[in-house]
């Protein structure tokens, strides 16, 4: 018996698109770009793989257990393929942009690989496209990214558009200022992430109660500033608080179309980010949607850690957002008769058809439109429905 792998057999949570879904996906990116770029954003596009060095330094260092590494045979030294492209946008901008003005608007679109899928992602492989502000510290600029990508999922046409807004340092800065140490506070964020009430009030001792109602703060945007604005929160607790509702204000008029919930303590997948972070979910309620994240992005420091610089920015995923969409974004076909005139042709593909040839004479037109995959067939001057 033979060792070899059927020939169709893929490692873990790597997958082929076939068509209509790869033609799908091009025409999502090339959307969401487009609408990133009508937002100000300039494309870049950085490598596959980095010197292991640079791609993990920064915001990097959190995608080191996703990251996978080899020795450059050219330089013998350890590089790695990307597992997120945001590291390398911010690096971009430090170095060959670094005298750029700011505030930077960069957009990119590209395949990142990961060691490991997750529970709720789990591709090892996942398209990107995304954005980066880098250079403004203001809440106006969270209000911007938060805009600009639910701007950008919007066109596309994704239905029962959510977003979920959390605050990665609020419970750091409660755990600080109520003394706890670094274990505590390590078992106290696992307990949150599990949503465990009655854990977080074990562990947390005079804070629990604040923290226990912190948990049960998460909900529609206005409930949740109204809950937090009766909590007894420390000194950098407060500003965290005032500086969601600047965003949560300029939100309302910026995007007053867009469902915005509030999750003050969500940490995961936020490990990096130092302020108003959020995910994009498309259906659902309270932050949770059917066809998993659409898309995450928010607040962390670019370039070098000893001199960083403000940024914020947005990550979609391609793979989600093609589940949550409609099927009507890949152009219509239809099926060219053989001995069409080029003329007619030209017209069709100019009017947005997809056009296919026929390259051989058959009886039953509008059959042999079925079996290629074509909803219509060129009867005369005018595309016909196959049914």
């Amino acid at each position: 018996m033979s060792d070899m792998p059927h020939p169709a057999l893929l490692p873990t949570g790597m997958h082929d698109l076939l068509p209509p879904e790869a033609e799908m996906e091009a025409v999502v990116i090339a959307q969401l770009m487009a609408t990133l770029t009508a937002h100000g954003y300039d494309r870049v596009k950085p490598p596959l793989v980095e010197f292991e060095e640079t791609l993990l330094s920064g915001a990097g260092a959190a995608m080191a257990t996703s990251t996978f590494r080899m020795m450059d045979p050219v330089s013998h030294r350890m590089i790695g393929v990307r597992a997120d492209m945001t590291p390398q946008i911010a690096r971009i901008a430090a170095t060959r942009l670094g005298g750029a003005a700011r505030p930077l608007r960069l957009s990119y679109a590209g395949q990142v690989l990961r060691v490991r899928g997750s529970e709720i992602r789990p591709e090892r492989q996942v398209g990107q496209v995304g954005a980066e502000l880098i250079g403004a510290a203001e809440p106006v600029a969270d209000v911007e990214a938060i805009a600009v990508a639910g701007a950008a999922l919007a066109a596309l046409g994704v239905p029962h558009l959510t977003v979920d807004i959390t605050l990665p340092t609020l419970v750091p800065a409660i755990a600080e200022a109520y003394g706890m140490g670094v274990a505590c506070a390590a078992a106290l964020r696992a307990a949150l992430d599990h949503k465990d009430a009655a854990a977080v009030v074990a562990l947390a001792g005079k804070a629990g109660k604040l923290l226990e109602r912190l948990l049960l703060a998460a909900g529609p945007a206005a409930a949740t500033l109204a809950a937090l604005d009766r909590l007894d929160l420390p000194g950098r607790a407060r500003a965290e608080r005032a500086r969601l509702g600047a965003v949560l204000d300029g939100l309302a008029a910026a995007a007053p179309e867009l469902k915005v919930t509030v999750d003050p303590v969500e940490n995961r997948g936020f490990e990096y980010h130092t302020g108003i972070s959020f995910t994009f979910f498309a259906g659902g309620s309270a932050g949770h949607g059917p066809f998993g994240e659409l898309g995450r992005g928010g607040r962390y420091d670019a370039g070098d850690p000893a001199a960083p610089e403000p940024a914020t920015g947005f990550t979609l995923y391609t793979d989600t957002i093609l589940r949550a969409l409609p099927e009507a974004l890949v152009p219509q076909r239809v099926l060219l008769p053989l001995g069409t005139d080029c003329t007619r042709a030209n017209a069709l593909r100019g009017a947005g058809w997809v056009t296919v040839a026929a390259l051989a004479p058959v009886g039953d037109w509008r059959a042999e439109a079925h079996r290629l995959g074509c909803s219509y067939v060129l009867e005369g001057e005018n595309p016909v429905a196959v049914g």
